[in-house]
């Protein structure tokens, strides 16, 4: 179990790079719909971490009770 919180954990980090690095590529990208993919970016950038936040506190709800 430990092993694969370690990896779900890199996957979280790479995809939160990725994130970042999309929201200053679109930042600086001079296209028509730069606009709204650096909006979209941002909105995605928060609301992954909080989404997966919220999932690993109902997991933790749910494990515990079943004992």
């Amino acid at each position: 179990m430990k092993k694969l919180q370690r990896i779900l954990a890199i996957l979280g980090v790479v995809l939160l790079l990725a994130l970042y690095a999309s929201t200053m590529i679109f930042a600086l990208s001079g296209s028509e719909n730069s606009i709204g993919w650096f909006k979209a970016s941002i909105a995605v950038t928060i609301i992954v971490p909080v989404l997966l936040y919220a999932y690993m506190m109902i997991y933790r709800y749910l494990k515990n009770r079943n004992k």
